[in-house]
């Protein structure tokens, strides 16, 4: 049981890095604080680039990954700025 809600999903299966990470920061960019955005990549090494990109970057916060057969799940929260 997850304790935050996903307010939108980016569907980026089939792009490679960086594309997943840009197209994060594009759609992060546009939501509102407390916001949660699901991530949906195949990329294998989006796990290690979402969470960089997370760590390194001020208003989000990586709050789960997990992997459901060839799909990573990533879930970032806008946190401000």
């Amino acid at each position: 049981m997850t304790d935050y809600e996903i307010t939108e999903t980016l569907d980026v299966k089939g792009q490679n890095c960086p594309m997943p990470v840009v197209k994060t920061k594009q759609n992060i960019d546009r939501l509102s604080e407390g916001d949660v955005l699901e991530v949906l990549a195949t990329d294998s090494g989006s796990t290690s680039d979402l969470g960089g990109w997370a760590d390194s970057t001020d208003g989000v916060e990586l709050l789960d990954q997990t992997e459901d057969g060839d799909v990573y799940k990533h879930y970032v929260r806008k946190t401000g700025a």
